[in-house]
């Protein structure tokens, strides 16, 4: 089956993972993903990632969500913004921030996918993928 945006179906494959309360959630692997995960496990939204069978075409990711001692899921909530039929651009100085800082937007830029702190720090505009917060 062919899936007509990749991302988005990533971030409701762990939207919907969190509402039912599974430890992980296995996406198809894509270099985008796989610097999106990163981002996410470097900012304290997952635990963990692997990628399982790198190099093939159906190679995957699984994603170990991250939860607190209560239960409660790290990720309050996940929007996507740009998509495929209505892509959001901002410039480095409209980069937006999600609820004062509590929150991140992941952005792609012409110097790879990154948050919209590091694409402020490096003066870099590009598309707003999402925001997760």
């Amino acid at each position: 089956m062919s899936v007509s945006d990749p991302i988005a179906d990533m971030l409701t494959r762990m939207r919907n993972g969190i509402m039912v309360g599974h430890k992980q959630v296995g996406v198809p692997a894509s270099k985008i993903k796989i610097s999106i995960v990163e981002i996410l496990k470097n900012e304290g939204f997952i635990s963990d990632y692997e990628l399982k069978d790198p190099g093939t075409p159906s190679s995957s990711i699984e994603i170990k969500l991250n939860y607190w001692s209560k239960g409660e899921s790290a990720i309050t909530g996940l929007k996507r913004v740009s998509r495929p039929g209505l892509r959001v651009y901002k410039s480095m100085d409209q980069v937006p921030s999600v609820y004062k800082n509590r929150g991140v937007s992941v952005l792609s830029t012409n110097k790879g996918v990154m948050t919209d702190y590091q694409a402020r720090q490096q003066g870099v505009g590009g598309e707003v993928l999402f925001h997760v917060w």
